[in-house]
């Protein structure tokens, strides 16, 4: 699904060059649900960034279904971000004078393409995240976990070949976090989503099948989940404090 091939990328601040993404490789198959960590620094934005087509990068392919987004002029990235992307923000970025049946619309509102099937989907992706009954209602009316399961529902409007969601928990204390991430795993599960997410939350990448770990622009180590969630939570945590030593 999504292929990362040799990835760099760095920036130039006067006369100094700082290397960001020092050849990256990894994969994430169809349907898996893959977390990024790493401390302030290690690149896990700038990645998310060239692979959202947001940034340009220096070198190295990134490869999304059949696609080869590197040589692909403005309006080709702009059309795979609107239509074969999926995106999830820290700060959920729902749009105040939007119902929540309305906010899960807004790309396919933006594309013109709003049929009563889509606003059946819309429906179903709301009762199938427990926000059913919220659908009538504004942003400022609901809570944030319930902002942010909106936001998995929208990211999911357009059947995209994969969701990138950035710091999804970040705003949320734990009992909203955690109906996030069953969002993402109900979305998996039931529609096989692909899921790549940032985080720096140990408890939140638990639930992953697999977490990517960043350190100077390089893949330090990558985890796959075999036992139980609070097991591999714990291997989480001893892995970053190797990598932090």
């Amino acid at each position: 699904m999504l292929y990362v091939k040799n990835l760099c990328k760095s920036y130039e601040v006067g006369k100094n060059k700082y290397e960001v993404l020092k050849g990256i490789d990894f994969h994430v198959a169809q349907g898996e649900f893959v977390a990024v960590m790493g401390p302030s620094g290690s690149g896990k934005t700038t990645l998310l960034n060239c692979i959202s087509c947001y940034i340009p990068f220096d070198k190295g392919n990134i490869t999304l279904g059949d696609m080869k987004l590197a040589g692909m002029n403005e309006e080709e990235l702009a059309s795979v971000r609107n239509t074969k992307i999926g995106f999830v923000f820290q700060d959920f970025m729902l749009l105040d004078g939007l119902t929540i049946r309305e906010n899960i619309l807004v790309p396919r509102i933006v594309q013109g393409a709003v049929e009563k099937e889509v606003e059946k989907m819309a429906d179903q992706l709301a009762s199938m995240f427990g926000i059913g009954h919220i659908v009538d209602k504004y942003p400022a009316e609901i809570s944030g976990g319930e902002k942010q399961r909106a936001a998995v529902a929208r990211s999911l409007i357009n059947c995209p070949l994969i969701i990138l969601a950035d710091e999804p928990t970040g705003n949320l204390d734990s009992k909203s976090s955690r109906a996030v991430i069953e969002t993402f795993i109900n979305a998996k599960q039931k529609m096989n989503a692909t899921i790549f997410m940032v985080t720096h939350d140990s408890f939140a990448a638990s639930f992953c099948d697999r977490v990517i770990l960043l350190k100077d622009g390089t893949i330090y180590r990558q985890l796959e989940k075999q036992e139980e969630r609070g097991v591999f939570q714990d291997q989480l945590l001893d892995a970053i404090k190797q990598m932090s030593a």
